[in-house]
């Protein structure tokens, strides 16, 4: 079980360096790995949300999809957060103007 967590945070955390540099598959697996708990990561639909809406904004149709068949089984509070760290993550993610 140790190995299992130990694996999809290692996979988590290489994904969301991959997400920083732009890697819009990146966010999308993200989104998968957030909503199945794929490689044992702990199912969280307000980050797979987040996610799939990162990917969704750069237009992957497949993340419009899954985020809207997720949405259905969220509170509005639940996606207004999502939406939130979404926003936040875009903003942290924005190259700083010198």
């Amino acid at each position: 079980m140790a190995n299992s967590l130990k694996s999809a945070r290692f996979l988590i955390e290489s994904r969301i360096d991959d997400a920083a540099r732009g890697d819009m598959e990146a966010c999308f697996e993200l989104g998968v790995i957030y909503s199945s708990g794929a490689q044992g990561a702990l199912i969280d639909l307000i980050e797979a949300h987040k996610w799939f809406n990162l990917a969704a904004v750069n237009g992957d149709v497949r993340a419009q999809e899954w985020r809207a068949e997720i949405a259905e089984d969220m509170t509005a509070a639940e996606i207004a957060e999502a939406q939130k760290q979404a926003r936040a993550w875009l903003h942290m993610a924005q190259p700083r103007a010198a």
